[in-house]
């Protein structure tokens, strides 16, 4: 099962439990399962997106436009939201570099963007915001949202995200992106570019 905004959302089984873990910071003191928790989220994205309209260049790369757009996506949801993290999890940098890198991200993505095909510096810029992993959770919706962002702002329309040559089957689609971010890792960006436009 998926949403229709987000072929990359594995719902899971919506009848698990959250543990302590997953609860932390939550706002909704009704949220007991990951079903609960995905709807929720998914309803504030949803919201932030009728909300939000694309930014131009300039506004969009800026750590604190990045910040500020978490939070639009799922502040309703998390206290933490639009706050970098501070714990060490299993991928990711290390949180007290995660500043520092987002404002290299942004300030390397302005520079690109004046020299580089728009495909691939939202595809770059995608992959390296999902590799600082700044956020405690929504990672990789925040940065498939943000790199649709920067393709409008380069005149582009936003990426397919494998939605079309998924055909609905979101475990396949989940398999082809994480399979694409592990390629860009050891810097083979070419599964990527084609996984976005697919």
């Amino acid at each position: 099962m998926t949403t229709a905004s987000d072929p990359l959302l594995r719902l899971g089984d919506g009848h698990t439990p959250l543990g302590d873990d997953d609860r932390w910071g939550l706002k909704l003191s009704y949220i007991t399962t990951r079903g609960e928790l995905n709807e929720a989220e998914q309803e504030n994205i949803l919201r932030a997106r009728q909300r939000r309209r694309a930014p131009a260049l300039e506004a969009l790369l800026d750590d604190k436009y990045l910040r500020d757009l978490h939070r639009a996506m799922f502040g309703d949801v998390w206290a933490w939201a639009g706050s970098y993290r501070r714990r060490e999890t299993s991928i990711g940098i290390d949180p007290a570099q995660i500043a520092v890198c987002t404002r290299d991200l942004v300030a390397d993505a302005r520079i690109w963007a004046e020299h580089e095909e728009p495909l691939t510096v939202a595809v770059r810029f995608h992959h390296r915001l999902v590799w600082i992993h700044p956020f405690p959770n929504g990672n990789g919706r925040h940065g498939r949202q943000a790199a649709d962002y920067l393709m409008r702002a380069l005149e582009q329309p936003p990426f397919t995200w494998g939605a079309v040559s998924g055909a609905g089957d979101v475990e396949e689609t989940r398999r082809r992106y994480l399979a694409a971010l592990r390629a860009a890792d050891g810097g083979d960006f070419g599964p990527l570019e084609d996984f976005v436009v697919t």
